[in-house]
């Protein structure tokens, strides 16, 4: 069960449990881990589907909070992407879901914004997100989210 113990323990076949030394080839530390990618935009999906798939990562998207739920709890990813601007259900609240439940909490959430200021960053924090990233992101980013949160 994912909220019993660190998210590391429960990697998919294939894949690796890494301490330390980003030395390691991002693709061997990435192969089977399960994403799920948060957002109403199809390009910033598709972009970070594309990128992730490349270093062998399972993705799975959503287009908004409600397709989400459902979503985690069938695939239990091991990191979430998720927007912050998005109808019905914002990143804020669908991050404060997914933190409350005790399955989840542990799962990291990183938040995805085309806002950058100091309050929008504070409020992700306050819901539980590990961590914000900019919109557009870069690869490097977006691995080194994954490789900080999960590959401890």
């Amino acid at each position: 069960m994912l909220g019993s113990g660190p998210l590391n323990s429960e990697r998919p076949a294939g894949g690796k449990r890494v301490s330390g030394s980003s030395a390691v080839s991002p693709k061997s530390n990435l192969q089977g881990l399960k994403i799920l990618v948060i957002d109403d935009s199809k390009t910033i999906r598709r972009t970070a589907e594309t990128l992730l798939a490349k270093e062998g990562c399972v993705v799975f998207t959503a287009v908004d909070g409600f397709d989400a739920l459902s979503k985690i709890a069938d695939h239990r990813p091991d990191v979430i992407f998720v927007d912050i601007m998005m109808p019905r259900l914002d990143g804020y609240q669908t991050c404060s879901l997914i933190k409350h439940n005790k399955v989840f909490k542990d799962t990291p959430v990183i938040m995805l914004s085309s806002k950058d200021g100091l309050f929008d960053r504070a409020r992700g924090r306050l819901v539980g997100s590990e961590q914000y990233l900019t919109k557009p992101f870069t690869k490097d980013e977006l691995l080194g989210a994954i490789h900080s949160h999960v590959m401890k």
